[in-house]
């Protein structure tokens, strides 16, 4: 598996590994410890694990609530954490730690999510915590704590996780293709690209209108440090006119 192929790799950086399984089926050479559910409690291995301090632990697999939440504690306590869930999307996985941990914990807990299907890495995720207005809102009153979920290897926002009222959300943020801008969004993004044209070489920027009241700027990390400070001054001017947030992004591709 995936999951004993990366203890088995961090062993050979001479890293300290153990596992916690149920069967305990993982073929790992005899200086990895391997701990089974079935002969042990929560409370037990996780006293065993946070006094021996190991680098990393393989948690194969999470399925109830009690594994979630001796996940998410030895995360937090700062054990490395592997956790393996079966869901048929790799989104569904970072949903099923809703309701068993605070929302706003959850990047604490989960920094990244490898998505494998038919044996291939079919997508890769990382979450951060942001303030902002969730996407499809507009009112600035309405912003509060979002989980974003991005693609690793671009950077684009796919999903935003948020709690409204009493209820928690899971909503995909869909990129906006140029066809569908609305006049204003065009004109927003012909001033952006016009004021950021002064100070960068062409194709090293690239407007993305995630929403309405939403626009990212992409520029090449070598290209980022020469725009000036009177550049995003004229950036935060053009947002204040068109009641927009404008953010400016280093591109990953």
């Amino acid at each position: 598996t995936f999951a004993q192929a990366l203890a088995e790799y961090y062993r050979r950086l001479g890293r300290v590994i153990k596992t916690i399984e149920s069967p305990r089926d993982m073929q790992l050479p005899d200086d990895v410890t391997q701990y089974s559910k079935s002969h042990a409690t929560s409370e037990e291995l996780h006293d065993v694990l946070l006094l021996s301090r190991p680098d990393y632990t393989v948690f194969d697999e999470m399925r109830d609530t009690r594994d979630f939440e001796l996940y998410a504690d030895l995360r937090l306590a700062g054990v490395g954490m592997i956790g393996v869930v079966h869901a048929t999307s790799p989104i569904d996985a970072i949903q099923r730690f809703i309701g068993r941990v605070e929302l706003g914990m959850i990047p604490s807990i989960i920094d990244t999510v490898i998505f494998i299907r038919y044996g291939r890495v079919e997508k890769v995720y990382e979450l951060e915590t942001v303030v902002k207005i969730p996407h499809g809102l507009r009112e600035a009153d309405l912003a509060r704590p979002v989980v974003v979920v991005r693609d690793f290897l671009t950077g684009e926002p796919e999903y935003e996780i948020y709690v409204f009222g009493e209820r928690t959300f899971v909503v995909p943020v869909k990129r906006r293709e140029a066809a569908y801008l609305s006049e204003r969004e065009r004109r927003i993004r012909s001033e952006v690209e016009r004021i950021l044209s002064r100070y960068l070489p062409e194709g090293e920027v690239e407007v993305e209108m995630v929403e309405e009241n939403r626009t990212i700027v992409y520029v090449s990390p070598e290209a980022i440090g020469h725009i000036p400070s009177r550049g995003y001054k004229k950036l935060k001017r053009l947002a204040k006119k068109y009641g927009v947030e404008v953010e400016v992004r280093p591109r990953k591709w």
